[in-house]
């Protein structure tokens, strides 16, 4: 078996052009050591982006349907970024198979965490190409299953719960308090409902397969509502008043 036909074992994906997948491998570096135009992945690596990013999209959009477009894109960010595109190429051992000039090879370029991202995304739009966009689809949501599981919970970038507690208590010393409101289903897959309250007024509630992710999701939701134009963090004295 050829180097590129393991790799293609490993990807799960078998390339009917190959061509596509040795240039999504190759480095712009090489460049400089060519006398005439030599292709490289840069191209591709733009292609891959826009795909990864429709697809974690999506895939977000589906299954967090009560949350707004900040928490959804600040846990696209955390998802895609370099350090977890490079970490996903090491994971398919992409740095072993890359095309690099003799200067980059020599600086450690095989490890280097933005050429792994690069190829990371450059793969994928070599496979958008070689097969369209389900087939993609199916090898970005595989590859971040490893990484985020099932995404039953959001991804944050933040501590909701702290980042919650600290907007509070900057106008009043007393606590959020969480409240489980319910509960329903089988033990194997249990439904929790959380409310959060601050001075007796409840800002948000949220649901989720432990208790944990509920308190977490109505933590987001208060923020939410408190980042709102119009909202204002309740008072001592706006409580007494309710």
């Amino acid at each position: 078996m050829s180097k590129l036909g393991a790799l293609q074992e490993t990807l799960g994906h078998t390339f009917r052009d190959e061509s596509l997948l040795r240039l999504a491998l190759t480095h712009p570096s090489v460049v400089h050591e060519s006398t005439g135009y030599q292709p490289h992945n840069q191209r591709l690596e733009f292609l891959g982006d826009s795909v990864l990013g429709l697809v974690l999209t999506r895939e977000l959009y589906e299954k967090f349907p009560e949350f707004g477009e900040g928490p959804l894109t600040k846990a696209r960010a955390k998802m895609v970024n370099r350090r977890t595109l490079a970490a996903e190429a090491r994971r398919l051992g992409l740095g072993r198979h890359l095309i690099l000039s003799r200067g980059e090879e020599a600086s450690g370029g095989r490890e280097r965490q933005s050429a792994l991202a690069d190829a990371f995304e450059a793969l994928l739009g070599a496979i958008f190409l070689d097969a369209g966009y389900e087939a993609a689809r199916a090898f970005i949501l595989r590859c971040f299953r490893d990484a985020f599981g099932e995404l039953t919970e959001i991804p944050n970038l933040e501590n909701p719960k702290g980042e919650l507690q600290e907007l509070l208590q900057a106008k009043a010393a007393e606590a959020p308090q969480y409240e489980m409101t319910y509960a329903s289903g089988p033990d194997h897959n249990r439904e929790f409902e959380c409310a959060v309250f601050h001075q007796g007024i409840e800002l948000g509630r949220g649901r989720g397969r432990s208790k944990k992710e509920a308190e977490s999701r109505a933590a987001i939701a208060a923020l939410e509502k408190l980042r709102e134009p119009a909202a204002s963090v309740p008072s001592g004295g706006e409580a007494a008043e309710s």
